[in-house]
């Protein structure tokens, strides 16, 4: 079978690495545990690996336990060693340099699974395209769907969509990650599992501003969907099909992430509609994909007011209040969802 380690012990049993200590690898490193896998887990910082090994990690998941069983290391060899499955939980934008640091240690043939979700800033380019860029040798994968950090690391009830383009990987992958209350469903729609996640921040900024400036929940219904449909409009151009953005990666990432502030992007856009300091809040993966989602919709003349509306509060060209004018005074036309 394509991507399937060699030797691995049935259903369970697999030694999984986790390329990041942040929350959400941290997370998936507890989740990975929970579903009888050997986990290992590489963080460039040294303190959050000391954290772990005391069974915390108070600077992204406070007041949580870290059940024992997950080695840290900062070491990206040892981490890689023996290693029948690779998660890569490190931001979009700093994949490439992760996935370039991890290339020479990276076992031949094992599956990597991205768990970030975003486009490629400075080219434009799916986190799949740049593993099939750096690592051809391995089949590539991502896991998506709604899914707080601190949800999954509590062994919370969670469904979540594993995808590849192979989808008998996609499946064998779904099977061995499940556990009780992770139910992974799969899919070999790769391309629109990524889309869907990474678009979805951009709303959820565009969410978290409408709520911080005090427009109303009807403001916010609309924008989320029209967000949608928007989403809809770049993931076809893209070959998404529009089952899966109707699914868990697309139309359930976005209403979990466009209705609280645990998000970290509507959390951003929350502070950005109230008029408070940005500098020091959370990492938002949606801040970037913003420009780059707009860009993509401009060259290909796709219709996507809100994410280009989104991109240019963003870059300082206009106010949130300019934004909603220009939105609520666009020509009236016949509400479409294609």
């Amino acid at each position: 079978m394509t991507g399937k380690a060699k030797n691995s012990p049935g259903k369970s049993g697999w030694r999984v690495t986790v390329l990041g200590g942040g929350a959400w690898g941290t997370a998936l490193a507890l989740a990975m545990l929970r579903a009888g896998h050997a986990v290992r887990l590489f963080a460039r910082d040294p303190e959050t690996v000391a954290s772990i090994g005391r069974g915390e990690n108070p600077r992204y998941l406070p007041g949580i336990a870290i059940a024992p069983g997950i080695e840290a290391t900062s070491d990206i060899r040892a981490a890689l060693a023996g290693a029948d499955c690779v998660l890569a939980v490190t931001p979009a934008q700093s994949l490439r340099a992760t996935l370039a640091l991890a290339k020479n240690h990276m076992p031949s043939a094992i599956p990597l699974v991205l768990c970030a979700k975003g486009i490629e800033r400075d080219t434009g380019a799916l986190l799949s395209a740049i593993v099939e860029e750096i690592l051809p040798q391995n089949p590539v994968a991502a896991l998506s769907g709604p899914s707080f950090a601190s949800d999954v690391a509590k062994g919370l009830p969670t469904a979540v969509v594993v995808a590849a383009r192979d989808e008998v990987l996609a499946a064998d992958l779904a099977a061995r990650f499940s556990a009780e209350n992770l139910r992974c469903y799969s899919s070999d729609d790769l391309i629109g599992v990524e889309i869907g996640g990474a678009l979805k921040n951009v709303f959820a900024i565009a969410a978290g501003a409408v709520t911080g400036a005090g427009l109303g929940a009807s403001a916010q219904a609309a924008m989320v969907t029209r967000g949608f449909v928007e989403l809809r409009r770049i993931g076809a151009a893209f070959g998404a099909r529009p089952e899966t953005l109707m699914g868990l990666s697309g139309l359930g990432d976005l209403l979990l992430t466009c209705s609280s502030a645990q998000s970290r992007n509507f959390a951003y856009g929350l502070a950005l509609g109230q008029g408070k300091p940005l500098a020091g809040l959370p990492l938002a993966e949606g801040v970037p994909t913003a420009a780059i989602a707009a860009r993509i919709a401009s060259e290909r003349n796709i219709d996507a007011p809100i994410i280009t509306a989104v991109a240019a509060i963003l870059d300082g060209t206009i106010t949130i209040q300019q934004a909603v004018t220009a939105l609520m005074t666009r020509p009236l036309k016949t509400e479409t969802n294609d």
